[in-house]
């Protein structure tokens, strides 16, 4: 709910680029979350499960695969940088989602900012920045895990956080713009409907010629299967000119998503 004190902050905010008046959100989301760190911090269990559940114990049964490079790797190596892909997705995507719906739907939190010298940009700017650093939190921590357990084996992995933030960026976006579509709590069945298939058969635990031709075409569409090759690549040290192709998907993603967002919250709440 916006307070009185969020109401002064804005008003006296001056007028200047969507980066400098977007902060405010992110202010205000640290401040709203100090309280609740413990619900933002758990969403960084969920992938640390399956890493000990998967790469660890199932990787005993498995033994080596193939690594990006076509080396024979330890299944939990192979398994880890996807799930540091997944991490930095779901941080973003659950808060650029259910959160912002709230605000949006019920606490009518936007109205009151539009009010204010912020505009529909700075809204979804400020958002996504603020759902970018929880999916951004995520993934250092699972970071720290694969550095703690000796799955960090090139100096190529220090760039792994800052791709982690890029995929974490871009799934925000996307995932705000796919918000403003939402028309009730029954909508986000359709969020899990798409991310659960995805961080199952995006390569997250088989390679992906373990997979019949048309399938693979499909697989290779898909933006969670972008992120887990661009972490696999840099973790092991393997880095190609080819990794831009990610990134540039990467970017592709934010640009749409933004301009999606803003376009649509300005519809939405100007009309």
């Amino acid at each position: 709910m916006m307070t009185a004190g969020d109401g002064l902050l804005l008003r006296v905010l001056p007028t200047g680029m969507y980066a400098g008046r977007a902060r405010v959100l992110v202010e205000r989301s640290l401040l709203v979350n100090r309280r609740a760190w413990l619900a933002v911090v758990s969403g960084f269990c969920e992938p640390l499960f399956y890493l000990f559940a998967m790469g660890i114990g199932f990787g005993a049964l498995v033994g080596d695969v193939a690594g990006p490079g076509g080396e024979p790797v330890s299944y939990v190596t192979f398994v880890a940088p996807a799930l540091l892909a997944a991490s930095a997705m779901n941080g973003a995507v659950y808060d650029a989602t259910f959160n912002i719906f709230f605000k949006f739907k019920y606490a009518k939190l936007y109205d009151a900012m539009l009010a204010t010298p912020l505009g529909p940009v700075d809204v979804a700017i400020g958002e996504i920045a603020w759902a970018l650093l929880r999916g951004g939190l995520y993934a250092g921590g699972f970071l720290t895990v694969m550095a703690a357990m000796g799955l960090l084996t090139s100096a190529w992995a220090l760039l792994a956080l800052p791709a982690a933030l890029l995929v974490a960026f871009s799934f925000a976006a996307v995932g705000m713009a796919c918000t403003t579509f939402m028309r009730s709590w029954q909508d986000f069945d359709l969020i899990q409907l798409a991310l659960m298939p995805m961080f199952l058969f995006s390569t997250t635990f088989f390679p992906l010629d373990v997979y019949p031709a048309f399938v693979r075409v499909v697989v290779q569409c898909l933006p969670l299967y972008h992120a887990i090759e661009l972490m696999r690549a840099l973790c092991a040290g393997v880095v190609e000119v080819g990794l831009l192709w990610h990134v540039a998907y990467f970017v592709a993603m934010v640009a749409l998503g933004v301009v999606v967002a803003a376009r649509r919250l300005g519809a939405l709440l100007l009309r």
